[in-house]
């Protein structure tokens, strides 16, 4: 199952980390918090900064939590939960996203205080937080997973922050969900059958 932590394995959890997560969050809701808060704020290096630290702080947790579901669930097991977890995450990145109450209205925190809170609070339970646990207790590479689940929302977000709706709205975003959610299948199908997936 690749749970070894060589350096082969941590570089393929770091890639794989990355590219799931850029690609799940183009058009995610966090994506339109970024150009939100650019919008009302103009001051893309504190956003960008407040992008990075919540993301650090929410991924760290929620590789955290795999890597103890992991440590907790044998090796059958922990195999049947990632395989069909992997697949619903395939059919959650084709539902549409939309922004809801995911900012701290009325906080008065300052253009990075507001965006962390923002950012950490609209994480929770959003997709990108449960592939970083899944992603942490398949490959057994914490740090890697972290790092790559965190350059992948900073990939997609921080051109949010730079470019603004406009740029935003002419990316093929179903598109992009397809190829990310068939990449979930892919490493669902992958896990229940066992095999290895090296991209």
């Amino acid at each position: 199952m690749g749970m070894s932590s060589g350096p082969e394995n941590r570089m393929e959890a770091f890639l794989i980390s990355t590219a799931i997560v850029t690609l799940a969050e183009i058009g995610d809701k966090t994506q339109l918090l970024s150009l939100l808060l650019a919008a009302r704020f103009r001051r893309p290096w504190p956003i960008i900064l407040g992008i990075l630290i919540a993301t650090l702080a929410n991924h760290a947790f929620a590789a955290a939590v795999g890597t103890w579901v992991a440590a907790v669930l044998g090796p059958q097991t922990l195999r049947w939960v990632l395989g069909l977890s992997f697949i619903a995450m395939a059919l959650w990145m084709l539902i549409p996203d939309k922004l809801d109450d995911a900012g701290p209205a009325g906080l008065r925190l300052g253009v990075l205080g507001t965006t962390v809170v923002a950012f950490f609070l609209a994480e929770m339970g959003d997709k990108t937080q449960v592939a970083t646990v899944a992603l942490a207790a398949r490959h057994g590479a914490y740090v890697a997973v972290v790092a790559g689940t965190t350059l992948g929302m900073m990939l997609a977000n921080v051109p949010a922050v730079f470019l603004g709706d406009a740029a935003a709205n002419r990316l093929p975003v179903r598109l992009i969900h397809v190829i990310g959610a068939a990449l979930f299948v892919l490493m669902g199908m992958a896990m229940l059958a066992n095999l290895e997936i090296h991209l």
